[in-house]
């Protein structure tokens, strides 16, 4: 979608979206491809015991198409939500394209979601039909008293537990399906988000987020598509890093994908998968970054030939940043988004549009500024709130059933995304921290990036979290939760060393007064720190 301008001004300036009476994702992503080649290669999926299977454009259309015939053929009908509770399978794949191609709404959900969690979620959406493994069936047979509305269960593992077997039952539907007629702004995807507080929401999103994506994709990706291109990342395709960041935008553009189910994310691992699969582009979230960093250096071991690295979801930092380049030998292109609205911001050294320490700057196509709590643009330098201006083709919908929190996300026309950040003379917008995650300490406001990117310099350290620890004198004081690379014990002393360490290189107050040595990271499914714990924990 963007132009082959190499002027990040003028690009940005010349930029236009295009117009449609009519788009529909499921089409989009599969048929035209599909029309043009059915032998084309769309997902190499590389199973648990090594062996890599095919999937090519041709098999998605047929699934798919047998799937949206069973679907409707058990009542779900246009706007019906459908829920995907699967990992990166060939069929999680198949069920969002028949559920865009019915018209329905699909609601992806992680694998590793518990049973309060899932029955939260499928409830609050009304879901109707679920397509899942014995893994989720297995979940839901302990909720299913609580979920009157969900009519049709289907699994990739077979029948059992009160579900069909998916592939036993479609094999009897016809593989010819025409696509629902539908708009840009019809629904067609729900990803709840949580927040500090309060359930998950359901931000709700129409067919025209896949549209809205792509600038978002092609700018970090270094004009994603080129020829050669293979995508993968180990964000879970129920988060929106993996649907809207990865898979989504590169059947669009009919790159294949690799997809790989990963119990728990391992360093050597990955390193593999991208020599063996020649992956060339790939999304890896910072949290992950920080694993592989910690681990032994892919050179000399593993081929790997990346053309290009993305990583968002959380602030990279100007250590993994450099670590980056010594490892692949290329520049991560970091970006940023939520949920809500993704993608807007972005680096792309290729056009000279990267500094380290900062996300980048807007996207093609996207309005997005650091705002003062009255809408107004924040100066250079001035601690603010990212906010993104509507309208905007990446925007969601509203939340699900909660239209009072759809206003409150909104100051003017400007929707706030809840993150603090700072826009510099250039433009380049540096994340801080979360509106919760902002530390007040002394009558400083302390953002934990630069302390965790500090933190791990530390030989000792593999991950580090950074919270404010409330305190009577101080208001809140620095807290680090770390967790030592193989071959170091937590003690006092290592504990003291951490803190000189950080006072030498940053400053008297931005140091962590504490110092907690963990074995495991609190994490969310889709690879964040859940800070909350740890504020819960301290």
């Amino acid at each position: 979608m963007l132009p082959n301008i190499h002027d990040y001004d003028r690009l940005y300036g010349e930029f236009r979206w295009p117009r449609l009476a009519r788009y529909n994702i499921g089409v989009d992503v599969c048929d035209k491809w599909a029309a043009q080649d059915p032998d084309r290669l769309a997902i190499l999926n590389v199973r648990a015991d090594g062996a890599h299977e095919t999937i090519t454009f041709g098999w998605l259309r047929a699934t798919s198409n047998r799937l949206a015939n069973t679907l409707a053929a058990h009542g779900i009908a246009r706007r019906d939500r459908v829920a995907v509770l699967l990992p990166q399978t060939p069929e999680a794949a198949a069920g969002h394209i028949a559920i865009y191609k019915l018209g329905a709404v699909a609601v992806p959900l992680a694998i590793l979601f518990g049973v309060d969690a899932l029955s939260y979620r499928l409830q609050n959406a009304g879901v109707k039909a679920v397509i899942t493994n014995a893994q989720g069936l297995a979940r839901l047979a302990e909720i299913r008293g609580e979920l009157p509305g969900l009519t049709l269960a289907l699994s990739i593992d077979g029948p059992g537990d009160g579900a069909l077997g998916l592939h036993e039952t479609i094999a009897h539907a016809s593989d010819q399906f025409t696509p629902a007629h539908t708009t840009p702004d019809d629904p067609a995807l729900m990803i709840f988000t949580s927040g500090t507080t309060g359930q998950a929401k359901g931000a709700l999103h129409g067919h025209r987020v896949v549209l809205g994506h792509l600038p978002g994709v092609e700018m970090p990706h270094d004009f994603f598509p080129q020829a050669g291109d293979r995508f993968w990342t180990p964000a879970d395709w129920a988060w929106a890093g993996g649907l809207l960041d990865c898979l989504l935008p590169s059947l669009h553009h009919g790159v294949p994908v690799v997809a790989r189910k990963f119990e728990k994310f391992d360093p050597e691992e990955a390193f593999a998968l991208l020599a063996k699969t020649q992956v060339r582009n790939a999304f890896i979230p910072p949290t992950a970054l920080r694993m592989l960093r910690s681990a032994r250096s892919p050179k000399g071991r593993h081929d790997i030939a990346l053309r290009t690295l993305g990583s968002g979801g959380e602030s990279l930092g100007a250590e993994t940043y450099e670590w980056g380049r010594a490892a692949f030998g290329l520049t991560i292109n970091e970006f940023y988004g939520q949920t809500e609205c993704n993608l807007v911001l972005s680096s792309c050294q290729m056009i000279g549009v990267s500094k380290p320490g900062a996300i980048g700057k807007p996207v093609p196509g996207h309005d997005v500024a650091v705002i003062r709590a009255d809408g107004s643009r924040a100066d250079a330098g001035e601690l603010g709130q990212i906010a993104v201006k509507r309208p905007d083709p990446v925007m969601f919908l509203e939340y699900w059933g909660r239209p009072e929190a759809t206003a409150q996300k909104f100051i003017g026309d400007w929707m706030a995304t809840g993150d603090q950040g700072t826009v510099d003379d250039e433009g380049y917008i540096t994340f801080v921290g979360r509106d919760d995650d902002v530390i007040t300490s002394s009558g400083y406001r302390i953002g934990p990036g630069e302390i965790e990117d500090c933190l791990i310099k530390h030989p000792a350290v593999a991950l580090a979290a950074v919270i404010g620890k409330p305190d009577p004198v101080r208001t809140e004081i620095v807290k680090a939760f770390i967790v030592l690379k193989s071959g170091y014990r937590g003690s006092d002393a290592l504990a003291g060393e951490v803190r000189d360490f950080v006072r030498t290189r940053l400053s008297a107050h931005e140091y962590p007064r504490e110092v907690s040595f963990i074995t495991e990271m609190p994490m969310t499914t889709t690879g964040k720190i859940i800070r909350r714990l740890l504020r819960d924990q301290a």
